[in-house]
Formats: C-alpha cells, structure tokens, sequence
C-alpha cells in the first residue's frame, strides 16, 4: 500500500502505511491467534459497524484474547475511512490478536495488537458458481461460531474453487449437513420454503445472515448437503456481496438465478440497508 491510499490504524495510532508496524514475534502473525470483522464502507460510510464490533467482542470472549476496545476501535474505523480516498465500495479490515508471544503456543503479557485497515472493494459478480469442497467443518470444534485470523482452511477451500471454475467454496459438516461457504452464509429455496443451516451447523453467526433473517424471513433447520444440488434457488450472503444468487453447484445449474425469492430477498435487503447505516 502506498500513502495515496490512505492510512491505518494502530493500537489507537493513526500512521502511513509503510510506517506501520507490527511485531514478527505477534502471535497473529506466528499462530493465527486473533480475531476479525471486515465492515463494508458506502461512499466512506461504515455499514452496520455496531453489529460487527459486538460479534469481534464475541469472538475475542470466545478465544479467550483481551476485551477490544469497541468505542477506540469505532473511532478507529471512521479516521481510517476520513483518511482513504472516497469509493463507492470499500472494506474495512479491523484484527484484533492476542499481540507478542513466544514462538510457541503460550501466549505472552504484553497486550493485545489491533489494527484497522481499508482498501477498495471491487463488486462481486452478478452471480456466482459455487464449488463444494471435500473437506468437512467441525462443528463441534474449539474456534466453532468464532471468526479468528487462522484462515488458512478457507485460503485451501477457495484455491480449490478457483481451479474448478468456482467463485465461491461450500462446506458440509460432520454430520454431512451444509454450513457455509469461505466468507459467506448460504440461503436455498427448497419446495418453495426459504432456509439456511442453522449455527449448531458450525457456521458463523453473519451479520448479512441475520439482516436477511430479519428483513426477508425464512427459517433456520438442519439442510443435508445433498440438498443444495436440488435447490430451486440458492443465494450467498456476506458483508461484501450483501445478497449473491447461485447460478451452479459445481456442474449443476440451478433453475433461476436469480429466481423470484432471491430477487425479492435482494430487493428488500437494498431497500432496508439503504434506510440505516448502522442497523
């Protein structure tokens, strides 16, 4: 990054970002230990940041890290975006790690490292072609429902996607139910019902997924993996994306993308998202 680009922000230190630094001994850096939100910014506006930083409080609580600072790193978000050139989409990045540490999986004393971060987001495209992949969450496991930095699960799933033509990664669970893509929930049509795997599935708890919930309806329950191949529609929703349609599951296409539930679900969550910044 170049300072045309803006400036981040340090434990509560608004620099450049070749002037930014963070330690090679920060356990986010050696163990993944931390965690994450990414927030989208409108024309330089943050959208639901409020949401965002109480679910980064549950997940340090989850991961046992210090409690963030949510109103330092609220200010935080809005000098880093005052800072970045205007764009009618960005990405707002804000980790939060356990800080320096041994080279080792204890943890050290010296406080925890956060760090916000901005640059622009490209739109997503008008659908996506999604990819199941063969390796399974755990939904039983110790970072369940929690969004840390050790990402590299979703880094390998998506790679995989790529290669077979795929935007987006899908997961299964241990118990062969669906859960969730790399970065995004997932929503079908099944004999005219709207659904998504519930978060005893092991997915994360999206703030998009709760928006949808909210403002669109459908039901949460227990989606065998089989059935995302059966789909009369099938949508992913994420921060970034807000609501995609799904054209295809690996080599079968879907019979509308989008199909008249995702539009009106795509519709409704425009309209809704427009009214408040900060639902």
């Amino acid at each position: 990054m170049t300072t045309e680009q803006g400036k981040v922000w340090v434990n509560g230190d608004l620099v450049d970002p070749a002037q930014a630094t963070v330690s090679v001994f920060d356990h986010g850096v050696l163990v993944g230990d931390g965690v994450f939100e990414t927030v989208k910014a409108q024309h330089g506006e943050p959208f639901a940041l409020t949401r965002h930083l109480r679910r980064l409080a549950r997940s340090a609580a989850g991961l046992g890290l210090p409690e963030p600072d949510q109103d330092a790193i609220a200010q935080g978000v809005l000098e880093v975006l005052a800072a970045a050139p205007r764009t009618p989409l960005g990405r707002v990045r804000i980790t939060h790690t356990s800080g320096v540490g041994p080279l080792g999986s204890d943890r050290g004393d010296q406080g925890a490292t956060t760090v916000v971060a901005h640059a622009e987001q490209k739109p997503f495209p008008a659908t996506a072609a999604v990819t199941v992949v063969p390796w399974p969450r755990n939904e039983r496991g110790a970072l369940t429902g929690l969004k840390t930095t050790s990402y590299a699960d979703n880094a390998l799933a998506l790679a995989y996607a790529h290669e077979r033509g795929g935007g987006e990664a899908i997961f299964g669970n241990l118990a062969g139910n669906l859960c969730e893509g790399t970065g995004s929930n997932i929503f079908l049509v099944l004999d005219g019902r709207l659904v998504t795997p519930t978060l005893a599935s092991g997915c994360l708890a999206g703030v998009t997924r709760a928006l949808v919930l909210e403002w669109c309806g459908g039901e949460e329950q227990d989606v065998p993996l089989a059935d995302l191949y059966r789909a009369e529609e099938a949508f992913l929703v994420s921060t970034t994306r807000d609501v995609q349609p799904i054209a295809a599951v690996d080599d079968t296409a879907l019979p509308a993308a989008p199909g008249p539930v995702t539009a009106k679900a795509m519709e409704v969550f425009a309209a809704r998202a427009a009214e408040r910044l900060d639902p």
